[in-house]
């Protein structure tokens, strides 16, 4: 065998070796969720909220001790704090996210390469398209995470008013603030996934013991949303100086609506240029055909009479 033989093989083999790695983490990490539901259930969940397991065992819960090895330097280098900040706006579970992006990129960065090889190995640029191969394997997981983290942050931005004028509304029946998210968590989460799932997490954090400035700064500071941002620090200090909170929301709603009427007009204009250029391009050709086409027939039947005759 030549050398790209060699080298095919060679990739082919690492390859098999990393996806069998992989496999066997995935599996160990699956038998522990299992184990750790079954633990779960013979607690009972009735009896035993899960928000008041010990710490052992939410930690067992999670899973986050199957993949410890995911927090030395080959971890971090391979799962970056970016990423796993996009696995978190997208929503994921952090300990299945990260074996799923490592194992992707893995086989990604490994796979396009050897693809690259088998096509066009015997090519003159056969080496730069392979790193190009291996390049692209690797950023891929992470491109697509960057879009969907993109569409979260959009999603969160479309459901901030709907939030605010539920809470408003929740809390002008009589409700306390903690009903009232208790409530959206639950029954219109289905309306709001994304801010329902966070609204959950921030009030399973908050029944734990923690502060409610402590459950909900991950909502206000993981979508990059400047008005969610405002509105948990309200709710903060309406929870820690006490008063009514009705009055802010209404004001606060009132805010967004007015910020929404901006953005519509700045999107208007935008659409206004743009169709401005689509009109030029092709009304106006055939605007000059319709209005000036019979001037220019007449001129050009003028002209052939006058050198007939």
């Amino acid at each position: 065998m030549n050398s790209t033989q060699l080298a095919i093989l060679a990739l082919v083999l690492l390859a098999l070796a990393m996806a069998t790695l992989a496999g066997i983490l995935l599996h160990r990490h699956a038998q522990r969720e299992t184990t750790a539901k079954v633990i779960q259930r013979a607690l009972g969940e009735h009896a035993t909220p899960i928000g008041a397991l010990p710490d052992e065992l939410a930690f067992l819960r999670t899973g986050q001790w199957s993949v410890r090895w995911l927090e030395s330097r080959l971890g971090r280098a391979l799962v970056a704090d970016e990423d796993r900040r996009l696995i978190q706006q997208c929503g994921f579970s952090p300990a299945r996210a990260q074996l799923g992006l490592l194992v992707s990129r893995t086989v990604l960065a490994v796979g396009l390469p050897v693809l690259v090889q088998v096509l066009w190995g015997d090519k003159p640029n056969a080496l730069l398209w392979t790193a190009a191969g291996f390049a692209v394997g690797f950023m891929l997981p992470k491109w697509l995470l960057k879009r969907r983290a993109r569409q979260q942050c959009e999603r969160v931005a479309h459901e901030l008013p709907l939030f605010v004028d539920m809470l408003g509304l929740l809390q002008s029946v009589g409700l306390s603030l903690d009903q009232s998210l208790q409530v959206i968590a639950s029954d219109f989460q289905h309306v709001m996934p994304v801010l329902g799932a966070e609204v959950a997490g921030g009030n399973r954090q908050y029944s734990q013991g923690r502060t409610r400035e402590q459950a909900y700064q991950r909502m206000a500071r993981l979508h990059d949303n400047q008005h969610l941002m405002d509105f948990v620090a309200l709710v903060n200090q309406v929870d820690k100086h006490g008063g009514a909170i009705q009055e802010p929301i209404r004001q606060f709603s009132e805010r967004l609506r007015v910020h929404r009427k901006a953005e519509m007009k700045a999107l208007i204009g935008k659409i206004t240029v743009k169709m401005t250029v689509v009109m030029v391009t092709t009304l106006l050709p055939a605007l000059v055909i319709v209005t000036a086409g019979p001037g220019f027939i007449a001129i050009i039947r003028s002209v052939g009479s006058m050198t007939g005759s």
